[in-house]
């Protein structure tokens, strides 16, 4: 068996789907309803890995099945190398559930001594431990707060501790932000960054889009249950044409429409002025356009393209 090293420096893709296909039959019915077609896709040690997708299209039904809780109809998926029907690579995954359920007549620091003695946590290094992780999600003055008193925010908070309280190399939060305020976000993205500078490997399932174009490397589209797209957030956002917004004034209505349809732009009214979109390559005309026909430029603000954005361009067709 290799050992802990090894078996995280062996492996330069921590994480590997492939041709997935899972096949249900909702009801008594003998129709079957395929959930996923064919998903393939892979993250590699080291990085903070986004998987993203509108509702139902797969994405917690693929992690289930790379935590071993379903099996898929057809395909092959592997965590450290080892196929996730194995059992010995597991004391190196930390895992949290979207709908966790913990005992809630149990404090945080109970629950976390728990989840340590049941993660194998020597019992030496448990206290140390559960005070670094309540720390690290801000949970200190709550610790010996029974759980039936906490929010839903402080309990993704503690959920994610109790997934990181062995020191796993591979860790899977399906929706971790779900339920935080802004400052618990914070810090969460805050202790993602931290695990992806000690190396650790972070696989994400969520929907704030926001968060993921600013702490994923790369992320995985899926639509009905299919990967639309696979590789790093700047070249997936990059894929996308950027424009520029450029506020102008003392410009004809007449001058307006020959100035859009020679930068290939369209034009609005804006508090009295007019602002024209064009593409990045056609701003430097535009403003050449200008200086001939003596208007007065405004602003000129490129139009910054977000993950959501190409998201939604991306899922709609």
């Amino acid at each position: 068996m290799a050992t802990e090293q090894t078996l995280e420096e062996s492996c330069e893709e921590v994480v590997r789907v492939e041709g997935v296909v899972k096949d249900v039959r909702p009801g008594f019915g003998l129709v079957k309803k395929r959930i996923l077609s064919g998903v393939s896709f892979s993250v590699r040690r080291g990085e903070v890995f986004g998987f993203i997708g509108p509702n139902g299209a797969g994405k917690t039904t693929t992690l289930k099945v790379l935590m071993g809780l379903i099996s898929a109809t057809e395909g092959s998926a592997t965590i450290l190398g080892h196929d996730v029907s194995e059992d010995e690579f597991r004391q190196h995954v930390g895992y949290l559930p979207e709908h966790p359920y913990f005992y809630e007549f149990l404090t945080g620091r109970e629950l976390l001594s728990f989840y340590a003695k049941l993660s194998g946590v020597p019992r030496a290094k448990r206290p140390a431990r559960i005070e670094e992780l309540l720390h690290w999600v801000g949970l200190e003055a709550a610790g010996d707060q029974r759980l039936r008193g906490y929010s839903k925010g402080m309990k993704q908070r503690v959920g994610i501790a109790q997934a990181l309280i062995h020191d796993p190399n591979v860790i899977f939060l399906d929706e971790p932000m779900s339920g935080l305020d802004p400052v618990g976000r914070r810090a969460i993205r805050n202790l993602i960054l931290r695990l992806r500078s000690e190396g650790k490997t972070v696989f994400m399932n969520s929907h704030i889009l926001s968060d993921v174009e600013s702490i994923c490397d790369r992320v995985a589209i899926i639509v009905e249950g299919e990967i639309r797209y696979e590789g790093s957030v700047s070249e997936f956002l990059g894929q996308t044409e950027h424009s520029t917004d450029v506020v102008l004034e003392g410009v004809s209505q007449e001058m307006v429409h020959q100035l859009a349809e020679q930068c290939q732009g369209t034009h609005r009214e804006l508090k009295g002025r007019i602002e024209i979109r064009v593409p990045e390559k056609q701003v430097r005309l535009l403003l050449q356009k200008m200086l001939e026909c003596d208007g007065e430029v405004i602003s000129v603000n490129p139009h910054r393209v977000s993950l959501e954005s190409v998201f939604m361009s991306t899922v709609e067709g």
